[in-house]
This record gives C-alpha cells, structure tokens and sequence, in this order.
C-alpha cells in the first residue's frame, strides 16, 4: 500500500536529542471515521538511523464478552531503519513489546486491560505515544476507528421483536443482509446492523432467542419477552416473513438477500440456505455441519432439537455432560461447550449423524465459511472444513472456506480490536490472540469481498 493512497496526517512534536534536532512523526491514516477493517497505516518518520524507541497505544473498549468499559493498552520497541523511518506493516518490533512478527494492526489487538475505572470514556478514539528509549516523549497522535458511520437511517422492524433495520445514508434499493446472532440472544446482533449498513447494504438484524440472564444479583428476565427464552424447536421459517417484511421496504432489495448467521445462527443460516432458494448468498462464522440438540428452562436433556422446520423439529445429535459442564464452574472449574459437543458427536451413531447433517449441498447460493481450529465452543474449524468437503463433491457450487488452526470462536471482528482478553472469565472461547485476531482480519477482508462478488 502506497502513501499516497492513503491519504496520509502527520502529527509531530520537536524533542532535544544528541545531536540535531529533529521533528519525529507518527503517520496514519487521515480518512475520518476510519471504518474498521479498513486498511490502516501506521509508520514512524524522521527519526535518526537505528534510533531505538518506543510506541504505545491505548483506547477504551466496551468489552463484548461482559459490557464492561475499559482502557486498553499496548506498547511496541522499534529501531529506526537506515533513513530513520518504521513502517509497522513490514517491520517487527523488538522484544518486550506486546506482539512479535510485522503486524500494522499489532498494537490494536494485542491491548490488554488495564486496572482502574474509565471516566468520560471515548470509544472511537485509539491515542499513540511516541519517546526514546529512556522515556523522553517525542511525538503523540490519535486515530479515529469507528465501527460505523454516524447517523445512518434506522427503524424497528416492528413484526419481528427486537429487531432493527438500517439503510446507508439516502439509500435507494440496495442489496440486503439479514443477520443472525449466536446463543447469547437478546439483541446484541442489532449492534452489527450499523457496521454493515456503512458499507453500503440495507441490513435487518434479526434476534430470534432471549434467555434469562445471569447477573452478579441474580438471574434477570429475558431482554426481550416475546421471543423464545429455551433455545428449542427455534422456528427456520421465521425467515419467510422477514423476505415479506423486506418486500415491503424500499431500501431492500430482494432479489439480493445475503444471509449471515454467527454461530448458532450459522446453524440457523445453513438449514434455511437448504430450504429457501431465494437466499443469494450466506456466510457462515464459526458454523457447525449438523444441528444439535436444544435447551433452556425445564427442557429434559437430549429430547429437543434447536430448530425445527414448518412446525416439525429437525433431526439433532445430542450433547453429553451438557449439565456437568457447567457445574464443574462451582469448583473454579473452565468452562469448554466444545466438550459436551465433542462427546455428543463421538456417542452417537453413524445413522444419528448422517440424519442431523445439515444437507449443505443442496444450497445453491454461493458460500462463505470462516472457522477457528482452536474454538472451545464447538469445533468451527473441523466442521468448517466438513461442509466445504461435502460441498466439493457437487459441481459448480462456490464456497469460500478460511480457518485457521490457532484461532477460537470468536471470529466475528475485523482484526482491530483487543483479543487479549476473550478467555477471561470462567466460558473459554479459545484461540491465542494473535491467531484470532489474524482470523477475524483475514476473513473480514474476504468477506467484503464476497457479498461485493455475490450480492
């Protein structure tokens, strides 16, 4: 990536060193907001050859996994090559910094949390602090990512509780994602909607499940009441009625309908993708290749299947030590659902299997897969890997497959984001930082690229 093809700022500040003055500078992008997952650059200019010096970040983040507001940071060692420059993208730091390797995007997700409450936070905005080796300052400048453009045009889709429906600015029809959470329920996609409106889709998240939720004080309600709160029998064709609504819209196009579940609701976009050939394109993140068994409140273990079909439950292999998993959480123990996953797959029978499989050839549309080899909620990037081999077999179907061994379940990002903190707590999502954030980059960039190709 050129300079000049990224329209560059340049923030300086004059520090006294040995030696001549100079006017160091830490150089990024200018386009303001910068989307998320948009090529970023980051160098350091007009520093003395081999100068050793040091450059921190920091932001603070929402984290996704509890809600809480935290301040991130993260810090990097560099030696100043023989004109004075570091161009993050093609040099490694040096040690003791908080990532390895030549990374632009090193600094971001290798944040961690830092101790401390966060007043008047500011998310959008990623502080860089440039000093030598001793400490001395020389430079600082700021970086506004943001996950979405401001102020883009939104709207309940009143028929569907919870859910939201947002258009790009002035939009006329435009092709049209519909977006399926996972098992955390509630509204937490609808948080998506916008991110993907700002690259030009008209996009309807859709929540479809709300559990109860565990709190410090206790279990409160579902967030939202009217949908299911056990995870059983959850309705596929429930997507007929969002084609209708969308019919109705006159941003949506609904002769370019991309489907994206996440996921359970990667599940939930492979069963429909089988049965509703006016689905164009879906992308599955974190899938699996059969449905699975279902639960919730007063649901008797390996009886219910999680989604059915006009009225009809579907097929499903059962967990084994579903429960046990969880209460070994009494003892300070992990929590790891890809165990009770793993252990349900390998009791049940060849015919079980073959019954649940999800009939991913039969889906004509184009097919975008995104798995981690390292996910401790289910095994996305086997199953991953078993759709694209069982697609493989039929002729002229697309699929694009990315996995990647090191990599966990939480795969949904863009790579700029801290992963350092995913594992927290006593639910497990696996993967190292770096693999998962190398993942979440990777098949983020693929991923416009694929609803660019197919919708």
């Amino acid at each position: 990536m050129t300079l000049s093809a990224t329209r560059l700022l340049s923030l300086a500040a004059l520090a006294c060193l040995t030696g001549p003055v100079l006017a160091q500078r830490i150089i990024t992008n200018t386009e303001q907001p910068v989307l998320a997952g948009d090529p970023i650059h980051l160098a350091l200019s007009d520093l003395q050859p081999g100068q050793q010096v040091v450059l921190k970040a920091s932001r603070v983040v929402r984290a996704f996994n509890t809600g809480q507001v935290r301040r991130f940071e993260s810090q990097a060692r560099f030696e100043a090559d023989g004109q004075g420059r570091v161009d993050l993208a093609q040099r490694a730091p040096l040690p003791k910094s908080s990532y390895t390797g030549a990374d632009v995007r090193g600094l971001l997700w290798s944040m961690t949390a830092q101790p401390g409450a966060v007043e008047q936070p500011e998310f959008n905005r990623i502080q860089f602090q440039l000093s030598d080796a001793e400490g001395r300052p020389l430079a600082q400048a700021n970086l506004s990512l943001r996950n979405a453009l401001p102020d883009l045009p939104q709207r309940k889709a009143e028929p569907f509780p919870g859910a939201l429906f947002v258009t790009p600015a002035g939009a006329t029809r435009r092709p049209t994602l519909i977006l399926l959470g996972g098992s955390e329920g509630g509204s937490l996609i609808t948080r998506s909607a916008a991110d993907w409106a700002s690259r030009g889709y008209a996009v309807l998240a859709l929540p479809y499940y709300s559990p109860s939720i565990w709190s410090p004080t206790g279990m409160k309600p579902p967030e939202i009441p009217e949908l299911p709160s056990a995870f059983v029998d959850i309705p596929v064709d429930r997507l007929e009625a969002a084609r209708a609504w969308l019919a109705q819209q006159p941003e949506a196009d609904v002769e370019r309908i991309g489907l994206m579940g996440t996921s359970k609701g990667a599940e939930f976009a492979l069963i429909a993708g089988s049965k509703m050939p006016w689905i164009k394109a879906i992308a599955a993140i974190v899938p699996t290749d059969v449905v699975w068994e279902g639960w919730g409140p007063g649901i008797e273990p390996g009886q219910r299947a999680s989604f059915s079909w006009q009225g009809k439950p579907l097929d499903f292999v059962p967990y084994q030590g579903f429960q046990q998993e969880f209460a070994g959480a009494a003892s300070g123990q992990p929590i790891r659902i890809r165990r009770p996953h793993d252990q349900g797959r390998a009791a049940a029978t060849p015919e079980q299997i073959e019954r649940a499989r999800i009939p991913v050839e039969r889906i004509r549309a184009p097919l975008f897969l995104l798995g981690g080899g390292d996910d401790q909620l289910w095994a996305s990037g086997a199953m991953a890997e078993a759709i694209a081999a069982r697609r493989a077999r039929v002729p002229g179907l697309k699929t694009v497959l990315i996995t990647h061994p090191e990599a966990g379940h939480y795969l949904g990002g863009t790579g700029t984001g801290p992963t350092t903190h995913y594992n927290e707590g006593p639910m497990k999502s696996g993967g190292q930082p770096a693999a998962t954030a190398q993942a979440q980059a990777q098949g983020f960039a693929a991923l416009l690229a694929f609803w660019r190709e197919t919708l």
